[in-house]
């Protein structure tokens, strides 16, 4: 009978607003993926420029992550450096609209960077914290859906909204789910995380 009565228990609230807060950043991440390319050949470059801003966000990631990490283990409020790295990259996707050089692609690329380092290890550090004894593997595998279905939906509408508003609206549309996301945060009760 008690097998019978005990039921899998839904994500807990923390665990839900993590997920959701960080489905809309990821979403705006993959809208500009596929088509990447294609706004690096607007803005003049080639392939090669394509790579070596890829590049560039990557190692300034790499460098930032680390030390993000660092710093994360050290203060109480991680949701605070969420919205930090949430806002960075919402500034990041938005200075896309300015960009009309391979320079101006690399330090966009570069602040994008930034700001997925500033927030992963907080965000990481946060989720553990809240995740349910012997139901670790599940709830990760939550957050690992998330962002495979984020990925594919935002692959699809970037491409969508680019075909049909041009690349500036597509990059507002980044940047305001980055803040949407900073926000919300942002206003939760001090005792949500």
């Amino acid at each position: 009978m008690r097998i019978f009565l005990k039921r899998k228990l839904p994500l807990n609230k923390a665990l839900k607003i993590l997920l959701i807060t960080n489905s809309f950043t990821l979403l705006a991440g993959a809208m500009l993926g596929p088509i990447y390319a294609l706004f690096v050949e607007e803005v003049g470059g080639d392939l090669l420029d394509a790579s070596f801003a890829g590049g560039a966000y990557a190692l300034a990631a790499g460098i930032t992550v680390y030390l993000s990490g660092k710093y994360a283990d050290k203060i109480r409020r991680d949701e605070i450096i969420i919205i930090v790295g949430y806002s960075i990259m919402g500034l990041g996707f938005l200075s896309y609209i300015i960009v009309d050089s391979i320079w101006l692609l690399l330090i966009a690329q570069v602040v994008v960077g930034l700001g997925e380092a500033v927030y992963s290890p907080a965000f990481d550090k946060l989720y553990s914290k809240h995740l349910d004894a012997h139901r670790e593997a599940t709830e990760w595998g939550s957050w690992e859906s998330v962002y495979y279905f984020a990925t594919a939906i935002g692959a699809v509408v970037g491409g969508v909204f680019a075909t049909l508003f041009g690349f500036k609206i597509l990059f507002v549309i980044m940047s305001a789910l980055c803040f949407a996301s900073a926000l919300y945060i942002f206003r939760l009760p001090k005792r949500t995380f």
